[in-house]
């Protein structure tokens, strides 16, 4: 049986870059035709490992960004203003887009709100502790206090 190196993730094979044993006329009038895979030469299982090890590199070096800024996020102490009544509950609320907004004015760091986890939009004055998610698998606890506005 020869081997085939994946260039796409194939259902009931395996991932982009695993070399894997199929029959001759699968690979050649299936997998090849639709650029699903190619056959496994020398040449191009060394040019599959290069990609796959610049790959690592890349996610090593994402992850360790992605630790650094939920380090810095950690420190971090937000102070959202916004119009509230005497009993301290808020005209309008405060969001995930709020809070990812006011992390890129205070630190820089662009955080996507979808990433940031709120049960549901704050709506009082007060102290609150909010989850935001960096990486994949990398979050952070960021301080945010809501004030009213004078």
């Amino acid at each position: 049986m020869p081997s085939a190196i994946l260039l796409q993730d194939v259902d009931h094979l395996g991932a982009r870059g695993t070399v894997v044993d199929v029959s001759k006329g699968y690979l050649r009038n299936y997998l090849i035709p639709r650029k699903l895979a190619q056959p496994a030469t020398k040449g191009a299982l060394d040019e599959a490992r290069r990609v796959s090890e610049a790959a690592d590199k890349a996610t090593q070096a994402i992850l360790a960004k992605a630790t650094e800024d939920a380090e810095v996020l950690s420190r971090t102490v937000l102070t959202i203003s916004q119009q509230a009544g005497d009993d301290g509950r808020l005209f309008g609320s405060v969001t995930n887009q709020d809070i990812a907004d006011a992390i890129e004015e205070a630190r820089g760091i662009k955080v996507d709100r979808r990433k940031i986890h709120l049960d549901e939009p704050i709506k009082n004055v007060g102290t609150y502790v909010v989850v935001v998610e960096v990486a994949e698998g990398v979050t952070a606890s960021v301080k945010t206090m809501v004030v009213e506005r004078k």
